[in-house]
């Protein structure tokens, strides 16, 4: 594998502390966000820099006083780092609402962290124009948020943002098309560090490194890689660890369903009258998470990936505590079984320790699908 190519893309991940003092240094104001429900576009739009919250692979010791030990790894990571006061160039936070934990570390940030902006943007569950009415509203209310801040709101910067947002996603599908072929000469772990690095970097940055990346890949020859395809399935993903050893005992990601991939990719933008439109449209119609869809809806979808990718079993790779994908499981399960679809269920903690129940049920699983 080529791991170089995504070197750039792995230091930003590795020194995301100092890469984004540096960008506070110089003035650039940044608002964070926990998950790919948040208007990015129109944040950006508006002179302001999304951040994605990253979790932490520290010991949570602080976290402890002010939440439950029944939260997920990644949430109990989020707020260990606030806490420890790596995230004080914020100036607040955005977030969609999507899973229980997620909306109320909005009010715990609030509270005990500090900041001057902490909104959480309700989403409608179904697509309708009243819907659609609702969420133009509540953006416009966001708008006049992040204006209170100094952001200036235009409709040709927000379409200016839109179109950027658009070329980042189309970019990094190209890269997933190239996975279902064989055809990416990265690793499933530098692939992913491609993807985090995406969640710090200023989209202008990003671009320019994605299609810098790609123009590496286009001088490389084709070679199709060995190992059993899998998809894997889940939430967040942070560490390259967990795929390093599926793919050191034989497997290969081809095709993956998180919130840290091609979740948060597809469509890569959406159409409508304005910028505004655009942005709505592609919320309605994205990819969707457990939290927003009952499973049986998402079926469908996970089947579509597994044909276009050629994966031949799914790994379920679910933080402990995540309840809304913990709640799809059995039925997502039970109907795979049914097709004859080999699937197996991990439950991890986002740490830099893989244990060895994790490495004997990866070979098991392996061995089956052998």
């Amino acid at each position: 594998m080529k791991a170089e190519m995504a070197a750039p893309f792995a230091e930003i991940v590795q020194n995301e502390q100092e890469y984004l003092t540096r960008i506070a240094s110089q003035g650039k104001r940044m608002i964070g966000y926990f998950c790919t429900y948040t208007p990015l576009e129109l944040i950006h739009a508006m002179g302001f820099l999304p951040v994605r919250i990253t979790g932490s692979s520290r010991r949570a010791e602080k976290a402890y006083s002010l939440m439950p030990s029944f939260i997920c790894p990644y949430m109990r990571g989020v707020l260990e780092k606030g806490l420890c006061g790596d995230y004080g160039f914020l100036s607040g936070i955005v977030q969609g609402y999507t899973c229980d934990a997620a909306c109320g570390m909005v009010n715990i940030w609030e509270e005990n962290i500090g900041g001057s902006l902490f909104y959480s943007l309700p989403l409608p569950y179904n697509d309708s124009p009243g819907s659609r009415e609702f969420m133009r509203a509540r953006l416009r209310d966001l708008a006049g948020k992040l204006e209170s801040l100094g952001g200036r709101y235009s409709e040709e910067a927000l379409n200016a943002s839109v179109a950027l947002y658009e070329n980042i996603r189309t970019a990094l599908l190209d890269l997933y098309d190239m996975r279902y072929r064989g055809a990416l000469p990265l690793s499933a772990a530098a692939f992913l560090q491609v993807i985090l690095a995406g969640f710090i970097a200023s989209p202008e940055d990003y671009l320019r490194m994605i299609r810098e990346l790609m123009s590496s890949l286009d001088r490389e020859s084709d070679q199709q890689r060995g190992g059993v395809p899998l998809l894997v399935s889940g939430s967040i993903i942070e560490n390259p660890r967990f795929f390093e050893i599926i793919e050191d005992r034989g497997g290969r990601v081809i095709a993956d369903d998180l919130c840290t991939g091609y979740r948060g990719l597809q469509p890569p933008a959406g159409s409508g009258v304005d910028a505004m439109d655009a942005l709505i449209d592609r919320f309605m119609k994205r990819f969707p998470c457990p939290s927003r869809i009952r499973a049986v809806e998402r079926l469908p979808l996970l089947l579509d990936l597994l044909q276009a990718s050629g994966a031949r079993g799914v790994l379920f790779l679910l933080q402990k505590f995540c309840t809304p994908h913990l709640a799809d499981h059995p039925m997502l399960y039970r109907e795979m079984n049914a097709r004859g679809i080999p699937s197996l269920e991990v439950e991890i903690e986002e740490s830099l320790d893989v244990d060895g129940q994790f490495l004997t049920r990866i070979e098991s699983f392996l061995e089956i699908l052998r």
